[in-house]
């Protein structure tokens, strides 16, 4: 599609748009690509009409070193519903002192951080208002690779920036700055500036499809974003907990190579396990008889090869609930029964500024 854009502007350039629009010495397949740049430009007018609006700027205010000197910052952000909700990135506005929020019609409010997530890089934050304009997050996971994708944010403070690219790659796999794999990354080529971050990635239809997170300093059309499926599992745990509730076993561990006639002896799922190279003497793990140096091959009969398979089925398991690790001490094969704790993060700070 991009190929017969191009070729539709080359054309503009060249005959001119209304001797184009006439068909004034243009062929037919001419004709059919400038239709089609017609209906793609109506495509993006149309998504940035409906969503636009709900987009947000967000500039904060840390401490710095030396108290006569404040750190600022400035991101993105998505209204989520009419009564001030803002969807955005837990880096712009993690350890704010201050938080503002300034609306597309000009309006600059005070904000509430209602919570943060930095394991997938989003937040909730909250202004005071209501009727405002809103977007509505859609079903990432029906997206397609060379899909339509529009960008809409303030890098670098310009506000209600739009560009637009395809999806270029699904299920990327992104560290956050708390060191969890963020999972089913969306890759996109709509280019992204400093600023763009908390700003939603859009599809055809006018539906939040990711929420922009990062780029690759030096490179170009290299753009990542959030699913709409982990942010609207996310919003949910914040707005009814103000965290993410997650399990931890209490440890810290390495991927180890198993030996062949050790998996094939335990009939283990894996050549894999995760070495315990710290347990924690008041966690769970400690407490459910894991030692260091322990390897943990399964999670409930689940191969378990790296500390992300870990994170993975802890994600999603009920707290409270014991599972059952199975552990290789030496040649032995241990099945201890683990009952893992909500994971403590610290509670945001509720202040506007």
């Amino acid at each position: 599609m991009n190929h017969q854009i191009n070729r539709a502007l080359r054309l503009i350039a060249d005959k001119g748009y209304e001797d184009a629009g006439r068909g004034c010495e243009v062929t037919a397949a001419e004709t059919a690509d400038l239709e089609l740049l017609d209906a793609y430009s109506r495509a993006v007018i149309k998504v940035v009409d409906a969503v636009g609006p709900a987009v947000v700027g967000i500039s904060v205010g840390r401490p710095a070193a030396r108290q006569d000197q404040a750190q600022g910052g400035a991101g993105s952000g998505v209204v989520i519903t009419p009564d001030g909700y803002v969807l955005t990135n837990d880096h712009v506005v993690h350890d704010a002192g201050r938080v503002v929020v300034q609306l597309s019609d000009g309006a600059s409010l005070p904000a509430q951080i209602i919570g943060t997530d930095s394991a997938t890089d989003l937040a909730v934050i909250r202004v005071t208002a209501s009727s405002l304009p809103h977007a509505s997050l859609g079903d990432s996971s029906g997206l397609k690779v060379g899909q339509l994708v529009i960008a809409i944010g303030n890098p670098l403070g310009f506000q209600s920036t739009v560009s637009t690219g395809v999806v270029s790659a699904l299920g990327r796999g992104l560290r956050s700055q708390a060191g969890r794999l963020i999972e089913n990354i969306i890759q996109h080529t709509a280019p992204l500036n400093p600023g763009n971050s908390g700003g939603p990635l859009v599809d055809s239809r006018g539906r939040v499809a990711g929420l922009n997170t990062a780029i690759i300093a030096m490179a170009q059309g290299i753009g990542f974003a959030i699913p709409s499926t982990t942010a609207r599992w996310v919003v949910s745990q914040l707005l009814l907990h103000g965290r993410v509730r997650r399990g931890f076993l209490g440890l810290a561990g390495r991927p180890r190579p198993l030996e062949r006639r050790l998996v094939r002896f335990h009939q283990l799922g894996g050549d894999y396990a995760v070495e315990a190279i710290s347990v924690d003497p008041k966690g769970p793990a400690a407490q459910g008889g894991l030692r260091q140096g322990d390897l943990i091959a399964a999670i409930n009969g689940q191969a378990v090869a790296n500390v992300d398979d870990m994170h993975r089925f802890l994600a999603e398991w009920p707290l409270g609930e014991a599972v059952s690790l199975t552990v290789l001490r030496g040649r032995e094969r241990l099945d201890l029964k683990v009952t893992p704790a909500e994971t403590q993060t610290p509670t945001p700070r509720r202040r506007a500024g």
